[in-house]
């Protein structure tokens, strides 16, 4: 790997890591100001509607410079909504300002690694900067925690720091500050990632030609026998995940009889469990063989639902990381294939805002319905039961809907490994 790639992973685990401690605290903020409880999953939604809303245009923008340079930006973006947050901005609205750095930020994330590697490397490529960021996950939920455990928190609210009057009063005046300062950190990585060389110039800036263009290529993307049996993973994974995050912070105040700050540390269970997954994959799935981990898929769906038969925490623990595992392991073959497919038929960037639309599409539906099961009253168990269903069906379908692609196109190359 070049050094480079290794800068990029560095940038992108401290926004991560930033990312998620400000989840778990902005948690903690709604529920200090005694907000409904479906307001917490409505934070993801807000988070990712940017993703949607700006599809057409955050790949566009992200073509049109050095990648490293909209990587900066967009953290900038993600350090003045910490910053609003902090002044006293309502936690969602300050989370969706988050949400459009980590918009723009994306496609550049991504997109970078078409342009600095060869194909034969983005499902490693993958791996690592999918293990790091599922690392990011698991110590920014562990952050974000531990910064609200009373002994901790009231720890670092009596630290007076010499000659300057911070002005920091509260426990989440003093997290968020510290989240900041993580942001700040993640900027200083983004100023040292390097130019690929890549003509960035975009030929059209018209906003109506840039929807135009984004609805082309989605429609291509989504016809490419291929890209859509990968778009189809991911962007069932992403909603899936996402959704998951809330219903275990649920389930384990429910079964395990935890608080926020101790069943934020089981978010992290689930994502040493991706972590490892996404390794194994990296080391054992080529991108030629990518598609055979749909089945996996499958059973993660069934796994899930084996949560609500589980009240001691030695059970809890191993469940939760084979579910992350198996999520960690199918995910990241299909990531990297729906890359590659991306950048052969419309460029790095514009992929990647697709692939980000799909993903997000889902999120904003998913933990929508889950927001709308507890509003309406539904028990933990219930909702575990219905989402490791509706996980099983889909994945079920879209292996079926692969295997009749194949039937149709069993004499097609699906990739060409005389490429570089």
């Amino acid at each position: 790997m070049k050094r480079g790639f290794y800068t990029i992973l560095a940038a992108q685990f401290f926004s991560a890591l930033a990312d998620n401690a400000l989840l778990i605290v902005a948690i903690f903020a709604l529920r200090d100001m005694h907000a409904p409880h479906e307001y917490e999953p409505l934070l993801k939604l807000f988070f990712t509607l940017s993703y949607v809303l700006l599809a057409a245009f955050v790949g566009a923008f992200a073509d049109s410079m050095p990648k490293g340079r909209v990587m900066l930006i967009s953290n900038g973006i993600k350090l003045f909504g910490c910053l609003m947050m902090f002044c006293g901005m309502h936690p969602l609205a300050a989370y969706a300002i988050v949400g459009l750095g980590a918009a723009a930020y994306s496609p550049a994330k991504y997109g970078i690694l078409t342009e600095l590697l060869p194909h034969r490397l983005l499902v490693i490529a993958n791996g690592w900067i999918e293990g790091l960021t599922v690392t990011a996950i698991i110590l920014g939920t562990v952050v974000g925690g531990l910064l609200l455990k009373p002994d901790i928190a009231q720890a670092l609210l009596h630290f007076d720091c010499p000659i300057i009057n911070t002005g920091i009063n509260t426990v989440p005046e003093m997290s968020i500050g510290i989240i900041g300062g993580i942001y700040l950190i993640a900027a200083l990585f983004n100023l040292y990632i390097p130019d690929t060389g890549v003509d960035h110039r975009i030929l059209k800036k018209n906003p109506l030609y840039l929807i135009h263009d984004f609805n082309h290529c989605l429609t291509l993307l989504w016809r490419d026998k291929l890209g859509q049996v990968s778009l189809a993973v991911t962007t069932l994974f992403w909603g899936a995940g996402a959704t998951l995050q809330f219903i275990v912070i649920k389930w384990a105040e429910a079964a395990l009889d935890m608080g926020l700050s101790k069943a934020s540390m089981l978010q992290g269970v689930v994502a040493v469990g991706v972590a490892i997954g996404a390794v194994l994959a990296a080391r054992m799935i080529t991108l030629r063989k990518s598609v055979r981990v749909i089945p996996l898929g499958i059973a993660m769906g069934l796994i899930v639902i084996a949560m609500n038969f589980v009240h001691t925490l030695w059970i809890a623990v191993p469940l939760l990381v084979i579910i992350g595992a198996l999520s960690g392991f199918f995910v990241v073959p299909m990531n990297a294939l729906l890359q590659h497919r991306g950048h052969i038929l419309m460029g790095a960037g514009h992929s990647i805002a697709l692939q980000n639309f799909n993903e997000n599409l889902s999120i904003l539906i998913m933990t929508g319905l889950y927001a709308l099961l507890i509003h309406l009253d539904f028990q933990v168990y219930t909702i575990i039961t219905l989402f490791g269903l509706f996980l099983s069906g889909t994945m079920y379908l879209v292996k079926k809907r692969h295997e009749e692609n194949q039937r149709q196109f069993d004499d097609v190359i699906l990739l060409d490994d005389s490429r570089p």
